[in-house]
Parts: structure tokens; sequence; C-alpha cells
């Protein structure tokens, strides 16, 4: 496993980052989860990302069991607030007090006394930006979170909370946690040029499209059985989006690609995200051991840019990189 910084800080992560959105407290059954976590801790992965409402909120709870007895100092532990964990009009969003009440949540469910990087899930748009800020503030200050980050914000919006944070004197963003991969490329535009000036690194979420970039998907047939497509539990509404034959077919010529560097097609996918110099980290997910240690393979792999450019011509113009693609529910009347 090889280390970065996150950003600007002086934090060092895996570069290969271990996340359990869909899989841990739905998709798979604990002792999987368990088993995953344990093959990720032996590849080298130090980094394990999560969030309160991932399965209702007990992703954090299979997370923290699967972690119990090892060393918190050799950990990286990163959780999000935002999205509702409970029926409540105060259960939700990025005010004060469902910040303050949901750091202690996530802290008990995790079994640790903080986390490291402590994540805005989503932009809010009827709480005021200070509010949040200030809450963020106050649980760094309070020890319950070391670093504080923001998950699919737009570059003016993350701009904003820098520019608050400057006059405040508050601690500054130091992460963003963006979809990103050879198909979505929408950071590229804006947000990654803005994190590079201000010392925003990117953890950058489904590195394989969800599975599509594996190439197990064929155009012009039904999914695998028991593969996430097919899994209401696992994220057939977020896969569904890559299934259309056009973008199937030219996942297809990414195959001689992978096998003339040596790699999988998933291998391939996570190591390129990781050439972009302001990607600190890729997020995996897995439903078994083994695809840990396939994916992990990609820590480390340097692509040439001739073969990078093969890349770009195999996908063409299925590639979605149009800004407006990352934005957060706004339900102001």
């Amino acid at each position: 496993m090889e280390f970065r910084y996150l950003g600007r800080s002086g934090l060092k992560i895996s570069e290969i980052a271990y996340g359990n959105w869909i899989t841990h407290g739905s998709q798979v059954e604990e002792d999987a989860a368990r088993a995953c976590v344990a093959a990720a801790l032996d590849e080298g992965i130090t980094t394990f990302d999560t969030a309160d409402v991932y399965a209702g909120t007990r992703a954090e709870e299979v997370l923290g069991r699967a972690l119990k007895g090892v060393r918190r100092e050799s950990l990286e532990i990163f959780t999000k607030v935002y999205w509702p964990t409970g029926p409540g009009p105060n259960d939700r969003g990025l005010s004060r007090k469902h910040i303050m009440e949901s750091i202690n949540g996530s802290l008990r469910r995790l079994g640790t006394d903080y986390v490291d990087l402590y994540q805005a899930h989503r932009f809010d748009h009827e709480t005021p930006l200070e509010e949040t800020l200030r809450a963020f503030e106050d649980i760094v200050r309070q020890g319950k979170a070391l670093y504080i980050g923001v998950s699919e914000w737009r570059a003016e919006e993350i701009e904003a909370a820098l520019e608050i944070a400057d006059a405040r004197g508050f601690d500054r963003i130091i992460s963003s946690q963006p979809q990103y991969s050879m198909l979505h490329r929408v950071i590229e535009a804006e947000v990654v040029p803005l994190s590079e000036r201000e010392g925003i690194g990117q953890i950058v979420w489904s590195p394989i499209a969800q599975g599509v970039l594996t190439g197990k998907y064929l155009p012009g047939q039904a999914p695998p059985a028991g593969s996430r497509a097919t899994d209401p539990q696992g994220g057939a509404d977020f896969v569904k989006a890559w299934l259309g034959d056009d973008v199937l077919t030219r996942v297809q010529g990414l195959k001689p690609i992978a096998e003339e560097a040596g790699l999988t097609m998933a291998q391939l996918a996570v190591a390129w995200v990781l050439q972009n110099p302001n990607v600190s980290a890729a997020i995996i997910g897995a439903s078994r051991p083994e695809q840990v240690r396939d994916n992990v393979k990609a820590a480390g792999v340097r692509l040439d840019p001739a073969l990078l450019s093969r890349i770009d011509e195999a996908l063409g113009d299925v590639v979605v990189r149009d800004p407006s693609h990352t934005r957060s529910p706004d339900t102001r009347p």
C-alpha cells in the first residue's frame, strides 16, 4: 500500500480506502462484511469511509464492530452527516442541532472517541453556511473530529465555505468526496482546479462506476445474476445509468488496454483515478474479500500518457463531464 497526504494537511491516508456505502448492513451479511474489512487491513488499507445514513445507521455499527481491537491510532476513520437518520424535521441537513446530535451518534456506533474526518454529505441550501461551519469548528475544538471535509459539493459552494472559514478563523475544509471515474469526470472542470489552489484533496467514490468498469455487464445482455444491477438493496438505481448499450460497448473496448497494462479492468479503473494528482484516495467497496485483494493491486500503478490517451479514445463521448451533474437537493420554496 502507498500513502498520500489528504490535501494540504499533514494527514496521510492509504491511497486505496475502504468504503461500506451499499454493502455493510444491507447487501451482505455481517460475517462477510467483517471478512472484507479484515482483508482490507491485511492488504495495508488504513482508511475507512462510512456515513450515518448508510443502511439506516447500521453500516457504522458494522464497521465499528469490524474494527474493534485494532489500534485506533493506526486507522483513519471517516464518516458523514446530512441525509435523514430519523423521522423528525431536525433529523437531517446541516443545522447545528443535527450536526451536534449526529456526531455523537456516529461516535457511539463506531465505538470511537473521535473520527479523523467528518464530512458534510451534501450542501444544505436551507441552513446558513456559517451556522454549519461554526458547528463543525466546535466539533473539532471538542476533539470529536480532527478534520472537516465535504462530499458532492460544487466548486462555488466549497469556495463560499473557504471564504467564511478564512474570515472567521475556522478550520478549513481539507477534502472533497465526489464521484469520479473514467466515465464520470464532472469534477475536472471546476472542483479540481479550485481544490488544487486551495489545498483540498479528493477522496473519490465509485471509481469502478458501480462495477460497470469491470466489464462484467455486456451490451445486449441481461445483467449477471447476483450483480449490483439486479439487487434493489445493492444500488441497482445507481448502476442503471451506465447500462446503456452505447456505454457498455465502449467499456468493452478497455479490455485490451487493461491486458496490455497487465491489470484487470477493475484495477485499471482504480489506477486511472489515482493518476490525478489531486486525488488523495480511491474508495473501493466489496461484498467478498477477493474483490478487496484484487482492487488493492491498483495501488502504486503508474499509467503512461499514451495508455491514458487510448482510454479516452476507447470511451469517446459516453464520458460525463458537465459540472452541473454535481448538485445537492434544494427544497426551498
